[in-house]
């Protein structure tokens, strides 16, 4: 058989071939993603030092919390909305309309919130300009409709719009960040890549998918905030377990524990993101799917989880192995001490992944939004337990055990309760 014709067989369906080019579309964002990165933090943390660094890492993870509010779970139920009602062009444009406009009030509230615990706090008001210039980011991503680049699987728009950002940021970081005075560019720099990306991406929308803005009926717009709202809660619990890992380290600790804690928690983060191109490229398509055939589409998914687990296996063990001539020849032997936490956390983007496949591709696509949230919220009560005594007791490695635990949970418990809902299926087919 010659390549022309295994291509073709290989492409034999519509669907398939939307698979494979968002797929392929989302991996060389990630790529883009572990190499800009892999540039710019050991340069910001040499030139910043570990004060002026941990300063900023701190404000991301407090603005974190105000990006969460802004995205209610949108991501997911939009997502989802968009997908199973892509024919629909006036269905599309409502749930288009709808959702900015409620992210848009969010922002609103979220500036709000920020600006009274700014001024209320002396930690906060010291450095109020990093917190108020970092909130640019919440801007851009309220902007950023990915939700309906992913509901209508194109997500090539994502890849373009968030490479064209990130470059605009790598470059700028090396012109404008020379010493470590130069702090306050770094979130200017940040927010601008994101504001920009938000723009283009809007801009996009109406040119490409003839979306039409209209003001929908409070009654719509109170049907999509309860729709969103068990996802909003389940995903407003993450950062419970990780950007909260971060504050409490800056609240208990110094800008030096942050530093180090965070240092090893972007490289675990570098990790977990490069499952992305997968699971995004098949949520919308798994969404479909499970409704027409559940079985078949679970059983697909356990194979993708069997390979996908065997292979982050592989490579997570060769870089913990690496990790110990790594960390400091990237960072600097000032930084080594990111070596513990780093291998603390070491497995858990294969913990993710899995809890990926049980909780968002299974237990979200069968409508059971309130088990997931009901998790994440559990999981999210359990790490404010667990942060403060191990933060006081291990410093950031006492950060890196809460967050093993936490992820550990989340996906026991998302196993158990998809494991459940699968037998409910498989006992109701004839």
């Amino acid at each position: 058989m010659d390549l022309i014709n295994i291509k073709e067989r290989f492409l034999a369906t519509d669907t398939r071939k939307r698979l494979i080019e968002n797929f392929l579309s989302l991996s060389v964002l990630q790529i883009a993603n572990y190499l800009l990165p892999l540039i710019t933090l050991p340069y910001l943390v040499r030139v910043l030092g570990p004060e002026k660094f941990g300063l900023i890492a701190f404000s991301q993870a407090f603005i974190g919390y105000f990006m969460i509010l802004t995205d209610y779970g949108f991501n997911l139920s939009a997502t989802r909305d968009i997908s199973i009602n892509r024919e629909n062009k006036e269905k599309v444009s409502e749930i288009f309309s709808s959702v900015m406009i409620i992210k848009l009030a969010l922002m609103i509230i979220s500036l709000i919130l920020m600006s009274i615990i700014i001024f209320s706090f002396e930690k906060f008001r010291k450095d109020w300009i990093v917190y108020y210039l970092t909130f640019g980011m919440v801007v851009g991503q309220v902007l950023f409709p990915v939700w309906f680049f992913q509901g209508t699987e194109k997500m090539k728009y994502i890849t373009f719009l968030n490479i064209l950002a990130k470059v605009i940021f790598t470059v700028a970081i090396f012109v404008f960040v020379k010493e470590a005075s130069d702090y306050l560019y770094v979130p200017i720099l940040n927010s601008l890549g994101f504001i920009i990306a938000g723009i283009l991406g809007l801009w996009i929308v109406f040119r490409d998918f003839e979306i039409s803005f209209k003001v929908p009926s409070l009654e719509i717009l109170k049907h999509y905030l309860k729709d969103g709202f068990p996802l909003f809660l389940s995903i407003a619990s993450i950062p419970l377990f990780n950007d909260t890992n971060i504050v409490v380290l800056g609240i208990f600790t110094d800008n030096t524990a942050v530093t180090i804690y965070t240092l090893a928690a972007r490289i675990i983060g570098v990790l977990i993101a490069s499952q992305s191109p997968l699971v995004n490229a098949i949520f919308p398509w798994v969404s479909k799917e499970i409704k027409i055939d559940p079985i078949n589409t679970i059983s697909k998914l356990n194979k993708i989880r069997n390979l996908g687990s065997v292979i982050y296996f592989v490579i997570l063990t060769i870089t913990g192995l690496l990790s110990i001539w790594l960390i400091p020849f990237i960072f600097g032997n000032a930084f080594k001490q990111s070596i513990y936490p780093f291998l603390i956390m070491l497995y858990i983007p294969l913990i993710a992944f899995i809890a990926n496949i049980y909780g968002n591709q299974i237990l979200i696509n069968l409508g059971k939004n309130k088990l997931y949230s009901m998790v994440l919220i559990s999981t999210g009560i359990i790490n404010l337990i667990l942060i403060i005594p191990l933060v006081i007791f291990f410093n950031e490695n006492g950060a890196a055990i809460s967050r093993l635990v936490s992820e550990t949970f989340i996906t026991f418990m998302m196993y158990i309760l998809a494991k459940r809902e699968i037998r409910k299926i498989e006992y109701s087919k004839p």
